[in-house]
C-alpha cells in the first residue's frame, strides 16, 4: 500500500509541470461572422447598402430600357433611312451599350467601396472588444470558429525565431 501512494506521489509531481503548463495556455474562441451579423452597426451598414444597390440597380435598369427603345426605333425606320444614317445609329447604339457596361462595371465598384468604408469600422470595433474580453480574462488564443476563420489573437510564445535559428538561418 506504500508503495502505491509513493508511485502515485511521484505520477503526480512528474505530470504537475505539465498541468500547470496546460492551465497557462488559455484558449478560447468565438464564431466573427455570428457576432457580426448580430451587431446593430452591421445590420444599418446593410441596409445603407442594399438602398445603394437598389438606385444603382434602377438606374442602370431605367438606362437599358432607353436603349431598348432607341434600338426598336431606330430598327423600325432603318428602311426609310440611308445606308450613312444607318451606320450612324449602329455606331450610336454600341456606344451606349459599352457606356452602359461601363456603368454597371463602376456601380459594382461604388458598392465595394461603399461596404468596404462601412464594414472596417464595425470589423475593428468587433476585434477590439474581442481582443478586451479575451486579455481581461487571461486567454492568450482566440480562435475565430467561423467558416474560413482564424486566430484573433496571439498573445503566447511566437516560435518562429526559435525554429529558424535550429533550421539554421
Amino acid at each position: 500500500m506504500k508503495q502505491l501512494k509513493t508511485l502515485f506521489a511521484l505520477l503526480f509531481l512528474l505530470t504537475a509541470p505539465s498541468i500547470v503548463s496546460a492551465q497557462q495556455f488559455k484558449v478560447g474562441h468565438i464564431n466573427v461572422q455570428q457576432l457580426l451579423s448580430e451587431m446593430p452597426e452591421m445590420k444599418a451598414a446593410q441596409a445603407e447598402l442594399k438602398k445603394l444597390e437598389t438606385t444603382f440597380t434602377a438606374d442602370l435598369q431605367s438606362s437599358f430600357q432607353e436603349f431598348q427603345q432607341k434600338a426598336k426605333l431606330y430598327e423600325s425606320e432603318a428602311s426609310g433611312k440611308t445606308q450613312e444614317e444607318n451606320e450612324k445609329r449602329a455606331i450610336e447604339l454600341q456606344n451606349i451599350e459599352r457606356n452602359l457596361g461601363e456603368a454597371r462595371q463602376t456601380a459594382s465598384q461604388e458598392l465595394q467601396k461603399k461596404q468596404a468604408e462601412l464594414y472596417q469600422p464595425i470589423l475593428k470595433k468587433a476585434n477590439d472588444v474581442v481582443i478586451k474580453v479575451a486579455r481581461a480574462q487571461g486567454l492568450l488564443y482566440v480562435l475565430d470558429v467561423s467558416p474560413g476563420g482564424g486566430v484573433i489573437l496571439a498573445d503566447g510564445k511566437d516560435l518562429y525565431n526559435d525554429v529558424k535559428r535550429e533550421l539554421g538561418f
